[in-house]
């Protein structure tokens, strides 16, 4: 039987579920008024085709969507609505829409219109491509001057646009089949989202150098059309081999490696909580504790006080990260935090110092922020930290670290976190970030070699915005993009896509892995009026006291038939052999383990795993 929805999601609040559109071999799902999975012959054509409207810190509109109609027909359908969205100071804009498809075309046109002006810092359509098989393939850009460029989709993560002033993008779907998705109505450009996890490149309106927000003047129509063409050459009665079988096949892979550490953040804000909570930290066992302080926010001596009283109650390493104010020389503000730390009795192992206005984004076209030079921030931190390990990077996201790349040649290790819910936040998006992960780790490899590598803190719920002026209050507990509290994080779901998180990022041979707080928003502990089971813990508990348990074990990986249904690795604590299983979908999955040997006491070849379920099997080979 399938869990309670509260259990496995936080709320009660359910997705509207998608309605399934085809024409032939065509298919698309829509979601809200925007397509989803559009697919051809089975096969996933581009990710997303959405009309979408920002406000001012890239927060997104949700439309009331009205007079929609729908229309099935043998090897069409057709879609049509209007959009409104109510800005700031009663400002309005409606947006007509028309959506039609046959068995090798589909057309998504919109128009948009406002009354009253409307400020926002971009309107228009976004096309997602996927990543998995189209990373470093062919394409064909045709840009706005007619001009055609035969090149690749980026294999390693590009900090900035790949392609601009675009016009059209055709790429292999499978082969002898080829898909032209052409734009029209204003100039398009595409950004590459693996550097914020979004499992996609990104082709969007309104190229960044130009100013945002701006404004949509009253009574002025905005017009764009998004065309895909489908051509099939293989002939008619040809059809993709799929793989139909109903069973999930889990087998060994071949890499090999250490489990990380696991980390906890504690925040000034959560010492007092932490504290009370010592019963519990010393039931998970954390290898890390990682520290923040923020002089800009008001941190002082009295919160290295309270991080001095927290590392008495636990026996792993501790380190201290320092957002930088850079209102003075870097020297004399490092030399002043060490101060502060020697008279607060605090004996960080480590310290991680990053610039305060690093952790906001520079888009493409934006100046940088005044900052001192990197070399002169970590040259005043080994003078004033002397004998303690210095590490740097970004405290923000990938995307910081990509685009502002530290000189890691006096770093002791390099560190960013992730976020799943900058751009999307429903069921379905957050659980394909887990896609780019891999990508993000690999491309920081060949940025900075062997170095030892950090991540964290990394959670569904987003600490900092470093796109807009703060992060999304979420009172109602909804799922929303660039929430500072998100429901999932207390339900089954954050549990799963926690586990799954540490699976994607096994093949980095990370130092550290922080996946959460322990008390608070990020926390394994749920506040007093959050109902969850199991005496206050949030599900997400389990995950992080597991894998802290086997913080040092080998791992070997384990390939999937079906990576978007369910994930896997075997841990070798001690001298056991313990097969993980994550399962990151809402419905119940059948695993086949035949190519495994299981422990006496075990018997079948095939389990059945419920909806964002964790199971784990011994094994006897």
């Amino acid at each position: 039987m399938k869990p309670e929805p509260f259990l496995l999601y936080g709320t009660r609040e359910a997705e509207e579920p998608p309605v399934h559109l085809s024409a032939g071999k065509l298919s698309a799902h829509l979601a809200h008024g925007n397509l989803r999975t559009v697919a051809y012959d089975g096969v996933e054509v581009l990710r997303a085709v959405s009309y979408l409207v920002r406000d001012r810190d890239w927060g997104t509109y949700h439309p009331t969507i009205e007079d929609l109609k729908i229309e099935q027909q043998d090897g069409s359908f057709a879609v049509a609505y209007r959009a409104r969205c109510n800005g700031p100071e009663a400002t309005e804009l409606a947006v007509d829409v028309r959506i039609y498809a046959s068995r090798h075309d589909l057309v998504f046109e919109a128009e948009a219109i406002s009354k009253t002006g409307f400020e926002t810092n971009r309107c228009g359509f976004c096309i997602l491509h996927p990543i998995v098989g189209v990373a470093g393939t062919p394409v064909t850009v045709e840009h706005v001057d007619g001009q055609r460029e035969e090149t690749r989709f980026p294999d390693l993560i590009d900090p900035w646009q790949p392609f601009k002033d675009m016009r059209a993008i055709t790429h292999t779907v499978l082969p002898r089949v080829m898909a032209e998705c052409r734009m029209e109505g204003d100039t398009f450009e595409m950004e590459d989202q693996r550097n914020w996890s979004d499992a996609s490149y990104k082709t969007y309106v309104r190229p960044l150098a130009l100013p945002w927000p701006y404004e949509i003047a009253a009574d002025e129509p905005i017009r764009q059309r998004i065309v895909l063409t489908i051509d099939d050459r293989r002939g008619g009665a040809t059809s993709w081999a799929r793989n139909d079988r109903r069973s999930i096949k889990i087998e060994r892979g071949q890499n090999r490696g250490v489990m990380p550490s696991i980390g906890l953040i504690v925040t000034p804000e959560e010492t007092a909580s932490t504290l009370a909570a010592r019963e519990v930290l010393a039931e998970i066992k954390p290898q890390e504790l990682l520290f923040h302080f923020d002089p800009i926010a008001g941190h002082g001596i009295e919160a290295l006080q309270g991080f001095a009283a927290v590392t008495k109650l636990h026996a792993g390493k501790s380190t201290l990260e320092i957002a930088l104010p850079c209102k003075q020389s870097p020297a004399s503000e490092a030399a002043d935090i060490a101060q502060q730390i020697k008279m607060a009795g605090f004996r960080p192992d480590a310290v991680a110092i990053s610039p305060s206005v690093d952790r906001q984004s520079t888009p493409p076209g934006s100046k940088w922020p005044e900052c001192p030079p990197l070399e002169d921030i970590y040259a005043a931190a080994c003078a004033a930290f002397p004998g303690i390990r210095l590490g740097g990077g970004m405290l923000s996201y990938f995307t910081e670290l990509n685009r502002k790349r530290v000189p890691a040649v006096a770093l002791g290790f390099i560190t960013h976190c992730t976020n799943p819910i900058v751009h999307a936040a429903d069921d379905l998006s957050v659980m394909q970030t887990l896609e780019a992960l891999p990508f993000i780790t690999r491309s920081v490899r060949s940025i900075y070699g062997d170095i030892p590598y950090r991540i964290g803190p990394s959670t569904i719920p987003m600490r900092q915005n470093p796109y807009g002026s703060r992060t999304m209050d979420n009172p109602a507990g909804s799922r929303i993009p660039m929430a500072n509290t998100d429901p999932r994080h207390n339900g089954l779901f954050g549990e799963a896509f926690a586990m799954a998180y540490a699976i994607q990022l096994l093949g980095a041979h990370l130092e550290c892995l922080t996946l959460s707080a322990l008390t608070g928003s990020f926390g394994l502990i749920a506040g007093r009026d959050e109902p969850v089971a199991d005496g206050g813990k949030r599900p997400v508990f389990n995950t992080v006291k597991s894998l802290a348990a086997l913080a040092g074990s080998k791992w070997q990986a384990c390939a999937s038939s079906a990576p978007s249904g369910v994930l896997a690795f075997i841990a070798e604590p001690a001298s056991a052999k313990i097969l993980h299983l994550v399962n990151i979908t809402a419905e119940e999955q059948q695993i086949d383990l035949s190519p495994f040997q299981l422990q006496k006491g075990l018997s079948g070849s095939f389990l059945k795993i419920g909806p964002y379920a964790i199971e784990r099997i011994a094994l006897a080979d």
